[in-house]
């Protein structure tokens, strides 16, 4: 038998039309080729068999006993692949299929609930896995070993094989609670002189604002490292710390007093990212369509106004 690699199908479609109708020209008429195009169909198909397959007894063409036996298995063979090949679109509704998300928790909560709320109309079927956030480099390695499927984060110029859109921007607060002693004339001496609470999924005490600081001659003093912002809000509102953190990691800013920054704190760019293998997959391609829709057209991650210091 020849290496498949090396095989035609074309050539099983012929051979199946040969097989059935034992006869050239009536294959040719039937696959809408010529016969000169059929007969070196079937010598190349003699050549793979290493059998004659038709052969002409009194006068007409007749299947060998290799040929016979191979009627059934190449139709078997050629409907599982026209179903592979044909196979009907399944419509979203109908398709089960779990979705694994990789994010932080704040903003993830609202994120993953406005999102299934879209998917109950859409996909009702489709299941979100919300994985644990160890930072953006751990998702990019999920995206790339596939134990996730879509990541937000900030990411740099990522390689040919992940795809990042921009879907929003962030921009740092200071929060703590309503009734702060810090949250009267508010301003840079009153910031640096309480404790801060920092998020950090790898226990880090120093980050990026250390740099800034660093830089104006200022330090700040880290009260306590947490590894999810989800703990940042309830700490805040039972303590006397403050908390530098994107607006929209916040759950509940209304309850809280928020400023901007006394000095100038870049924000940065929130991305949607996955590998290209995913591109070819119509459950995560609309999940990654319903993202865009959400960050971009409504706008769920819209922060409310704060007060300025």
């Amino acid at each position: 038998m020849a290496n498949l690699r090396s095989l035609d199908l074309n050539l099983l479609v012929v051979l199946h039309a040969l097989l059935d109708e034992q006869h050239v020209t009536r294959a040719a008429r039937r696959l809408a080729l010529s016969q000169p195009a059929t007969s070196n169909a079937l010598e190349r198909c003699r050549h793979i068999f290493n059998d004659p397959l038709l052969e002409r007894v009194a006068g007409e063409m007749r299947l060998t006993a290799k040929a016979r036996s191979l009627r059934e298995p190449l139709s078997q063979a050629l409907a599982a692949i026209s179903a592979v090949v044909e196979a009907p679109e399944i419509k979203l509704s109908q398709i089960r299929q779990t979705v694994r998300l990789v994010m932080a928790d704040q903003p993830g909560l609202t994120v993953i609930t406005s999102l299934l709320s879209r998917l109950n109309s859409s996909a009702p079927l489709v299941n979100l896995a919300l994985l644990p956030w160890h930072g953006s480099q751990d998702a990019l390695h999920r995206l790339e070993s596939g134990e996730a499927d879509i990541a937000i984060s900030t990411f740099s110029a990522l390689p040919p094989k992940f795809h990042r859109i921009t879907i929003g921007q962030q921009d740092y607060v200071v929060a703590m609670r309503a009734e702060h002693p810090a949250s009267q004339a508010f301003n840079m001496e009153k910031w640096l002189a309480w404790p801060h609470v920092v998020v950090s999924g790898k226990g880090s005490v120093r980050g990026s604002l250390e740099e800034i600081l660093a830089q104006q001659g200022q330090t700040r003093h880290v009260g306590a490292v947490v590894p999810s912002f989800t703990i940042v809000e309830p700490l805040i509102k039972a303590s006397d710390m403050i908390a530098t953190a994107p607006m929209n990691c916040l759950s509940a800013p209304e309850s809280l007093a928020i400023f901007a920054p006394p000095i100038k704190i870049p924000g940065f760019s929130l991305h949607l990212a996955w590998h290209t293998r995913r591109d070819s997959d119509p459950v995560v391609q609309h999940v990654i369509k319903t993202l865009q829709s959400l960050f971009r057209a409504e706008g769920i991650l819209q922060a409310p106004g704060y007060k300025h210091a």
